[in-house]
């Protein structure tokens, strides 16, 4: 697991006198506590081994820490301490912060809490408090309020350096697909590289024939079935094979770390739909074996892209899913997520064999010019987070929402398919607690993403932390 990286310090008092008598008593035994306590959780935690009691401590140990590695500043308040101290050391280690206080009496930590806190909203330094013993009715606050900052703020810094790959321009007019380069850097401090559609095909041309069938045959062997017709033919099928191992070997050697692909209409008139690159690039396996899942969307949504990475980088690597708002069921409080003809396998069984996922996957007939495959599904059923990162007149919010992929009726799923007609694609079915006819007012774009799980928390700390509104569906 690439867990968090948090440096903490514990703070004492200066006075020579008060140390000596009072606050060395608690804060040293609370300081061995803490780094115990702490081992319950999924980050790892630093420190230098004693209390930081001046300036000169506390210059040395955030030296040390950021030395360590450390992407977050913990600030541990175990007694009365000077708020100059945590001012100073939080801006010595200059990265998001949260102060630590205990709620007894007699450690005066309150009081040192509300000293430091409040300094550092004087300076302009955003951080998150917790009050609470680590054993006592309030101890639920670090899972609750800590953790999801925490997971946050390493997601956040890392961020910053990554690449993003734009396979293709805006897809079909889509105008909330696009985005602003510059913005990226800006905000995130993420580069991105632009590569053409036919950077792909040049390589799809000269992909070694061992890793295709090597790819054809683990594919077709695994899938539920294989629905060839006149369309969809063994030979189109090894071609979008070659095209995902040649964008495979684009992201490798250019070091992208997510992307977007605008496909339609280019790929999907005079090429190849690329469904197999999204579908398997996301998921994070194929013949070759697992493999760090990429977060790729289709229709070069770029903004769908950073919210997949986003989320996948909270989950430390899960897999995510991109798909359209297809339809809306208002009796019975769904929402269809059709995809064009891509959807993450991994979503299919949930499980961290592959195979076992590709049993529930039907590769049927893409209804495009070029024919080729689709990977036919729909997702298993289970706790999911909803987001997508959209902008208004140019200022970033993400809609965030919990909710559950669930198998309706089969009179609703027949229904759907008849509507549908010869044009089926993947589909994932949300059960939502929430008012749709609100979604449906605030929710600016045809796409949606997903990852499995509950994480509207952490999104939300993660917006805060980019200087993004956070807007959350709520019952």
């Amino acid at each position: 697991m690439n867990l968090p990286k948090v440096g903490m310090i514990t703070f004492g008092d200066p006075r020579e006198h008060e140390w000596r008598t009072v606050f060395s008593k608690v804060a040293i035994p609370r300081h061995e506590q803490a780094l115990e306590f702490f081992k319950q959780f999924d980050m790892e935690v630093f420190t230098c081994g004693s209390v930081a009691c001046n300036a000169k401590d506390i210059e040395e140990q955030a030296k040390e820490l950021k030395a360590k590695g450390a992407e977050i500043f913990l600030g541990h308040i175990p007694c009365w301490t000077w708020p100059n101290l945590v001012v100073r050391a939080a801006q010595a280690m200059d990265m998001p912060t949260v102060l630590v206080a205990n709620d007894d009496p007699g450690t005066h930590a309150t009081v040192g809490l509300l000293g430091g806190g409040g300094a550092l909203t004087q300076v302009g330094i955003d951080h998150v408090r917790i009050s609470s013993d680590f054993e006592g009715p309030k101890k639920g606050l670090f899972e609750k309020k800590m953790m999801p900052y925490i997971k946050a703020a390493s997601a956040a810094g890392r961020l910053k350096g990554k690449t993003f790959g734009l396979f293709g321009g805006r897809s079909m007019g889509i105008d909330t697909g696009t985005f602003d380069p510059m913005q990226w850097k800006r905000m995130f401090k993420i580069d991105s590289d632009h590569i053409d559609h036919e950077e792909i095909i040049r390589r799809a041309e000269v992909i070694d024939e061992v890793r295709i069938e090597k790819m054809f045959d683990w594919l077709t062997s695994n899938v539920k079935a294989v629905n060839y017709n006149e369309k969809f033919t063994k030979e189109k099928l090894k071609y979008q094979i070659a095209c995902y191992f040649a964008t495979k070997d684009i992201i490798s050697d250019r070091s992208l770390d997510f992307a977007a692909i605008k496909c339609m209409p280019d790929m999907t008139n005079f090429r190849i739909p690329q469904c197999i690159s999204t579908a398997f690039l996301n998921s994070g396996y194929d013949a070759d074996g697992n493999f760090e899942p990429f977060a790729i969307a289709c229709e070069a949504d770029a903004d769908a892209a950073l919210t997949m990475e986003m989320m996948k980088l909270l989950t430390d690597g899960m897999p995510t899913m991109f798909a359209d708002v297809g339809h809306v069921d208002y009796e019975n409080n769904l929402i269809f997520l059709p995809n064009c003809g891509s959807m993450c396998t991994w979503f299919a069984g949930r499980h961290c064999d592959g195979c076992e996922n590709l049993k529930n996957v039907e590769l049927m007939m893409a209804n495009r010019p070029t024919g080729g495959a689709v990977t036919y599904m729909n997702p298993s059923p289970g706790k999911i987070t909803l987001a997508r990162l959209c902008r208004n007149t140019g200022k970033y919010e993400m809609i965030i929402m919990e909710a559950e992929f669930v198998m309706p009726n089969q009179g609703i799923v027949d229904g759907f398919k008849k509507a549908r007609g010869i044009h089926q694609l993947p589909v994932a079915f949300v059960h939502t607690d929430y008012d749709i006819e609100s979604f449906m007012d605030q929710f600016n774009s045809n796409h949606i993403t997903a990852v499995a799980g509950k994480h509207a928390a952490e999104l939300v700390q993660l917006c805060r932390i980019l200087g993004i509104e956070a807007k959350v569906m709520e019952a």
